[in-house]
């Protein structure tokens, strides 16, 4: 597996990481642990270092099992967790809303090492900015965490141009998690040049399109009330039928290239900058080989171009989440 460094910061990891909510949360009911473990180990054999999990998922369900199953690779692997959402008083799924209050931040912190069983937490995520607190705030807090030994780098997630900026200036972000995938292209405009200009790694997440660019979900696919993807506007069976063109032509692509429309879709991320680390989540060995399979793919500059070309045709139906989430994105 090759390596990437995220930005400036020296953090090296591997050119692919492992999203590990679906495990626990989102999409249906928690799968079974045993499964998910063995699944955790056979990501590390094959050379994935890097593993992003959060509070929110499940609530704790899914650090407790990346922690317990990453436990014997201590030091040989990169754990991501996040902070920044108040849980429910019963911890039953879901969140009340944004909470990135210094003493909150320390207690997440506090209660995240815990369950991830390390010394410190490797990489910290605002999860998503809160606009009750200032962002020198949250960085501050994190720079306080990280002095004191408990976090080694700052990240955040879904911010914008000006939030990034003004947390750097305070500790500098290592990591910014934002959605991009060829289905959603906001951060080109504005976000990805800050972030080369900054030195800060870029980390994809739904770099499938939360499956669609898999070319296994079509206007017919049900999803279960457990499955968030019942609640997305872009996939409603009308988007479904619209969007269908992107997947038809990652098809003809990956018909040339002996790949796979995923692997076409995870290849022309990496294609994008040499610190971009996309961080596709699976629950099934197969899944996890064919996306590995993407490293090794290589789209030359035609290969690219014809790719923008094709896509610029086409237009995307439906927004990425409900307006009342889609506010709490710093975009």
């Amino acid at each position: 597996m090759q390596k990437r460094k995220l930005g400036n910061s020296g953090l090296e990891v591997s050119a692919l990481g492992l999203g590990c909510m679906g495990m626990s949360f989102s999409y249906g009911p928690p799968k079974d642990k045993q499964e998910m473990t063995a699944l955790l180990h056979a990501a590390v054999e094959r050379g994935i270092t890097f593993f992003d999990t959060a509070e929110v998922y499940g609530p704790f369900l899914n650090e407790e099992l990346v922690g317990e199953a990453l436990a014997p690779f201590r030091g040989k692997v990169t754990i991501a967790t996040k902070f920044g959402f108040q849980l429910k008083p019963d911890a039953s799924p879901g969140f009340i809303g944004p909470n990135s209050r210094p003493e909150r931040i320390r207690q997440v912190a506090d209660a995240s090492l815990q369950r991830l069983k390390v010394d410190a937490i490797d990489l910290f995520y605002q999860h998503r900015v809160d606009p009750e607190v200032p962002i020198e705030d949250v960085a501050g807090a994190v720079k306080d965490l990280i002095q004191q030994g408990k976090v080694k780098h700052f990240g955040i997630s879904e911010a914008g141009v000006k939030t990034i900026r003004r947390a750097h200036a305070v500790q500098p972000v290592t990591a910014l998690q934002s959605e991009y995938s060829l289905w959603t292209r906001t951060p080109e405009k504005e976000v990805i040049p800050t972030l080369e200009e900054l030195g800060i790694g870029f980390v994809p997440y739904s770099p499938l399109g939360k499956g669609f660019l898999t070319g296994k979900i079509d206007e017919s696919t049900k999803f279960g009330t457990s499955d968030f993807r019942s609640t997305l506007p872009r996939f409603t069976p009308e988007a479904l039928k619209a969007n269908q063109a992107l997947v038809d032509l990652l098809a003809a692509i990956a018909a040339k290239k002996e790949a796979t429309p995923a692997q076409i879709a995870l290849a022309w991320l990496l294609a994008q900058k040499p610190w971009i680390v996309p961080i596709p989540g699976t629950t099934k060995l197969h899944r996890l080989d064919e996306n590995i399979g993407a490293v090794a793919v290589e789209l030359t500059a035609e290969d690219l171009n014809g790719i923008e070309l094709a896509v610029a045709r086409i237009t995307v139906e439906g927004t990425r989440y409900p307006e009342h989430i889609e506010k709490m994105t710093g975009l």
